[in-house]
């Protein structure tokens, strides 16, 4: 109570969050460039603000967008609903799903706040092809090839 107040510099000198801060969720990509995700919802079934909306469809040998038999066609977060508190980061069994420290979510639109798959995908990195990729070899649910 007696000391000075102090001023902060935002948003000329941004800081950095807190070790362990729940920020904006990002969908993970495997090394060769597949999603992680394999639309199983359990992500959506332990949000509790019913945020996240997932439709998963089955994979084709010629078209693969995740190692699974599955994987999530539509994947939307409502950062309206979300309230930050990670079970969906928790329940997810392939880890395709984690929170960074992005906390500048500010938008002028509510409609802007419904963040789509293309929007939460990982980005490609060097030597990553983009989905879907054509098969010959089974991969099993962690994206391992088998013969």
């Amino acid at each position: 109570m007696f000391r000075k107040a102090t001023t902060e510099r935002y948003p000329e000198q941004a800081k950095e969050p807190a070790p362990g801060y729940h920020g904006r969720h990002v969908l993970n990509r495997h090394a060769d460039g597949l999603e992680k995700c394999v639309g199983c919802e359990l992500c959506a079934w332990a949000c509790p603000a019913d945020a996240i909306r997932v439709e998963g469809a089955e994979n084709a040998d010629a078209e693969r967008f995740s190692p699974g038999e599955r994987y999530g066609r539509v994947y939307e977060i409502n950062y309206l609903r979300c309230i930050f508190c990670g079970l969906c980061v928790e329940a997810c069994p392939t880890r395709a799903l984690t929170m960074t420290g992005e906390f500048e979510l500010a938008e002028l639109g509510r409609d802007r706040l419904v963040f789509t798959k293309e929007q939460l995908l990982a980005p490609l990195t060097p030597g990553m092809a983009a989905p879907p990729h054509a098969t010959s070899a089974g991969t099993d649910y962690y994206g391992e090839v088998t013969p």
